[in-house]
């Protein structure tokens, strides 16, 4: 199940609005009931209309996906190394050993 925040951002992205500050445009509460998380929406500043519980449930495997995709880019990155690290190798090694290796770092970590 993806977090809250997620799939706000998904649902707001499908109505035209690109950029939320989960500080100010949107404000999430989690009042923890018998120790099992419950967050909601507090308070909601957009200029589109606050979704409701089945507009965000619809939006539940988008968001699903793409919290998935995000560990998936995480541990690309890592893999990566610095871009430093991949200057060096270019130099030290060639451009095409390093567009393998990293050719080879994204077949093992596919994006949904």
């Amino acid at each position: 199940m993806s977090n809250l925040s997620t799939k706000i951002k998904i649902y707001a992205a499908n109505n035209g609005v690109s950029e939320i500050d989960f500080t100010k445009d949107v404000l999430i509460q989690d009042d923890m009931i018998s120790g099992v998380s419950n967050p909601y929406i507090r308070e909601w500043n957009l200029d589109i209309a606050q979704p409701t519980d089945a507009q965000l449930a619809a939006v539940e495997n988008d968001a699903d996906k793409e919290e998935a995709n995000q560990i998936v880019i995480a541990n690309r990155k890592s893999a990566y190394g610095s871009p430093e690290d991949q200057i060096q190798n270019i130099v030290e090694k060639g451009l095409e050993f390093e567009q393998n290796r990293v050719a080879e770092i994204k077949a093992a970590n596919p994006k949904q």
